[in-house]
């Protein structure tokens, strides 16, 4: 089947098999591997994609479901001017470690705070919850991200 969709601010044209995951397209097809694969099952978060302005798991959304839909990937957020404050923040922070959940948790956030810039850090955590780390223990993560929205630092 042809689909046709928006991915990192350009339109997109591709032939697909309807039975594959959003995935395992943008990792196989795309070549796009800041999208990581962990669980498969929609409980990690490393996966985790913005389809139209939404964080959502890209191992769970059937490939046909993007359709005429607006896709941003890890490798979409950057702009000419240099990295996304989030990522700068996660660098600064050291919240990055082995890098594997980073571009999922840098999503989720930045999809939470385009839609709540001025979030509490209760709301900053229950952002990434869907967000597994097995690294850092959150703190680092949840500093780097209270760091962009100003929040004080406790």
């Amino acid at each position: 089947m042809r689909i046709e969709f928006a991915l990192n601010g350009k339109a997109l044209s591709l032939e697909v098999d309807p039975g594959r995951t959003l995935l395992h397209v943008l990792r196989q097809d795309l070549g796009l591997k800041g999208v990581k694969e962990g669980c498969g099952r929609g409980e990690c978060g490393a996966c985790t994609v913005i389809l139209n302005e939404k964080a959502v798991l890209s191992c769970l959304i059937p490939i046909p479901k993007i359709q005429g839909c607006s896709l941003t990937t890890i490798e979409g957020v950057e702009t000419e001017e240099g990295l996304h404050p989030l990522q700068k923040a996660f660098i600064e922070y050291g919240a990055l470690q082995c890098g594997f959940c980073t571009p999922g948790m840098i999503l989720s956030a930045k999809a939470y705070l385009d839609e709540n810039p001025s979030p509490t850090i209760e709301e900053i955590k229950e952002a990434v919850s869907g967000n597994l780390c097995r690294c850092t223990g959150y703190g680092k993560i949840i500093q780097a991200i209270q760091s962009v929205t100003g929040l004080p630092k406790k």
